[in-house]
């Protein structure tokens, strides 16, 4: 038992290594901004049941350099105070209602644009018909991120540069309450951070969908995973089939938190991210308690066996993790929120095992197939 718990924890240790190496060369990497002519950016926002702080970002002012039209797409028109934020009436039927609000923002948008003529073709016989000119930028960004001007920029800029398909990685704000602290451990200071996860990703690059620029391409494809949980994840794969490049944007999604963040939504959202997981990268699910999220179980253990080496290996492996987190977050002083985000995390895996391919999402459950496809559950109350 001593040599298993050595040996794990040092495998970890590693992987946590590696993970700094790679971010300090990806820092020294990036390039200095480069002034350009800023496009014409079409921003849509799907939210459903916006809550007060979702109705805060999207009324929250951006001073963008250039052309920029705001749309909130949902069903209800929302209480928005900005008037130079647009709704747009959208109720889909698909099983993942952003790519359907989505593709519905796309879709009446270009009617509106080419004067809904008869001849016009619909959106199934040309997709691409879905975009505008080619000097715009379609960026898809969730109600919960406050949208700045840099956000943009750098999203834009990554098109600009070749990518087919960009994303922002979440920066969930600082939150005094259980359910906050174990969000931010997790998406910023842990080997969840999306940073962290796109300098150790091989193959499809495993992005955030909280807030993307989509290329015509990439445009084309999405709104083909109407029935897909996950479809930032499936994106990524079909535009790494086809060899276009996907990238990480070098500003960050900020996300704010209320001081009071409920632990229990939290797990349920994270329990569904595993399961996304699964169905899209079956062969990664078992490095979350082995990789990512180690730490509380090899404490247990080395405690128990209670040798040198394994609590060596054991320190070394806590030391690394928090100099990652430190890394992450430079707010001062040791963070150690990414080891409560590291026992969540496995609550999650475990919940996510429990499952199995059943998801429950807004209010519905489904049956999860591959590649992240959904089918929908008949209620108890309905059958027969």
């Amino acid at each position: 038992m001593s040599e298993l718990v050595t040996v794990w924890a040092t495998i970890a240790s590693c992987f946590t290594a590696v993970a700094l190496f790679r971010l300090w060369r990806a820092r020294r990497a990036e390039s200095t901004s480069r002034n350009r002519r800023r496009p014409h950016v079409l921003l849509i926002r799907p939210v459903d049941s916006p809550t007060a702080r979702e109705l805060e970002n999207l009324a929250a002012p951006i001073d963008y350099p250039g052309t920029l039209t705001h749309v909130v797409v949902s069903p209800f028109r929302p209480r928005l105070t900005s008037a130079n934020v647009r709704w747009l009436a959208s109720d889909p039927l698909s099983r993942n209602r952003k790519v359907g609000h989505l593709a519905y923002a796309l879709s009446t948008l270009q009617a509106e644009r080419s004067g809904s003529r008869d001849d016009e073709p619909s959106m199934e016989e040309r997709p691409d018909a879905m975009t505008a000119t080619s000097d715009q930028v379609v960026l898809c960004v969730d109600a919960d991120v406050r949208v700045d001007a840099a956000l943009i920029g750098s999203l834009v800029d990554e098109l600009r540069d070749g990518a087919a398909l960009s994303s922002a990685a979440p920066r969930p704000t600082v939150s005094r309450s259980l359910g906050g602290r174990a969000v931010r451990g997790l998406l910023v200071q842990s080997h969840h951070a999306f940073e962290v996860i796109d300098v150790m990703s091989a193959g499809a690059r495993a992005i955030c969908g909280k807030a993307i620029a989509l290329s015509p391409v990439a445009v084309t494809e999405l709104v083909k995973l109407k029935d897909c949980i996950g479809e930032d994840l499936e994106l990524s794969h079909v535009l790494h089939e086809k060899g276009l490049p996907v990238t990480l944007a070098k500003a960050t999604a900020n996300v704010p938190q209320t001081d009071h963040v409920a632990l229990a939504p939290v797990v349920d959202r994270f329990t569904r991210w595993m399961q996304v997981l699964r169905a899209h990268r079956p062969a990664l699910f078992p490095t979350v308690p082995l990789l990512f999220a180690p730490t509380p179980v090899l404490m247990v253990l080395a405690s128990i066996v209670a040798t040198p080496q394994a609590a060596v290996a054991l320190c070394a492996l806590v030391g690394l993790r928090i100099t990652l987190a430190n890394r992450q977050d430079d707010r001062g002083g040791l963070r150690f929120e990414w080891l409560l985000a590291e026992l969540m995390l496995l609550v999650c895996w475990l919940n996510a095992l429990k499952q199995g391919n059943t998801v429950e999402w807004r209010g519905r459950q489904f049956s999860l197939k591959a590649g992240g496809r959904m089918e929908a559950l008949v209620a108890r109350g309905e059958a027969g």
